[in-house]
């Protein structure tokens, strides 16, 4: 895998989100349902920054909805993954099993 095609972290989860939620997949939502399954505390500008640095990189496509009463006016912009995005959330996912495959973690009160 060339440098700059890694999925950070944070990149991960967020791409995680997105294909969790479908539909429903725009910056908040994103950011709530990162927060109630990792109990992680993220900023909406956090996820906003990662998901357009994510759709140049081509992993992402947003686009606007209709605007409405309830924001304002203002129209949502939902995200969904690429194909590129599926390939790595996969190679992310196929890399962690295969890097933990026959390993036993050992229990916290035992220490490495």
């Amino acid at each position: 895998m060339a440098k700059g095609e890694s999925l950070g972290e944070f990149e991960h989860l967020v791409l995680l989100a997105v294909l969790r939620l479908g539909a429903e997949a725009y910056g908040m939502r994103v950011r709530r349902e990162i927060a109630e399954r990792t109990d992680r505390d993220v900023s909406i500008g956090a996820v906003y920054a990662t998901l357009d640095r994510m759709e140049a990189k081509g992993l992402v496509k947003s686009e606007m909805g209709p605007s409405t009463p309830e924001r304002g006016g203002r129209a949502k912009r939902s995200f969904r993954l690429t194909g590129a995005g599926a390939e790595a959330v996969n190679r992310v996912q196929q890399g962690l099993v295969s890097m933990s495959d026959g390993m036993v973690f050992p229990l916290p009160e035992r220490g490495l």
